[in-house]
């Protein structure tokens, strides 16, 4: 890794950090019973057709189409502050009831068609504690086009480290 330029590194850094804790405490879950890739408030729980992949993301924000969608980050804002989707916005962490009123309050006054992309990528998939509230809380106030950005290592990895458009 040494070279990639010292912000590269210390956002991989970051990340594989955070990978860390959200294991840590998924596995803690697991251990009272509560397996972090399942159930109704898992990533594993939003359907295939609501998921888009990095490649095609990262090609629509780069094609000359005038209507992008509202990229939402709702995970850590210390993630959100070192590195994040060009054009995004930080809409809290889904995994917290502020996090998810913040997201809530941002996407309110938006027509409920509104394409609209999800993302965290704070850790693995499966052990995301952040995405599948912040979907399910969009479906809930009647959001439709709603998408969530699959990240299955993290943003880093999966985003980041492939070169797509970060700020």
């Amino acid at each position: 890794m040494s070279f990639l330029p010292a912000s590269r590194r210390r956002l991989m850094a970051a990340f594989a950090t955070l990978a860390c804790l959200c294991f840590l405490s998924a596995s803690l879950g697991a251990a009272q019973g509560t397996p972090p890739n399942s159930g109704p408030g898992s990533a594993a729980s939003i359907p295939q057709a609501d998921l888009i992949q990095p490649e095609a993301l990262a090609h629509m924000l780069q094609s000359g189409d005038a209507h992008k969608p509202l990229i939402l980050q709702v995970g850590s804002h210390v993630l959100y502050d070192e590195s994040h989707i060009a054009g995004s916005a930080y809409a809290g962490p889904g995994s917290q009831s502020t996090g998810l009123q913040l997201l809530h309050d941002k996407v309110a006054p938006l027509p409920r068609n509104e394409f609209i992309v999800l993302y965290c990528g704070c850790c693995p998939w499966t052990h995301c504690p952040n995405i599948a509230p912040a979907f399910q809380e969009l479906r809930s106030m009647g959001f439709t086009n709603v998408k969530v950005l699959y990240l299955s290592n993290n943003f880093g990895a999966d985003w980041a480290s492939k070169g797509y458009p970060v700020e």
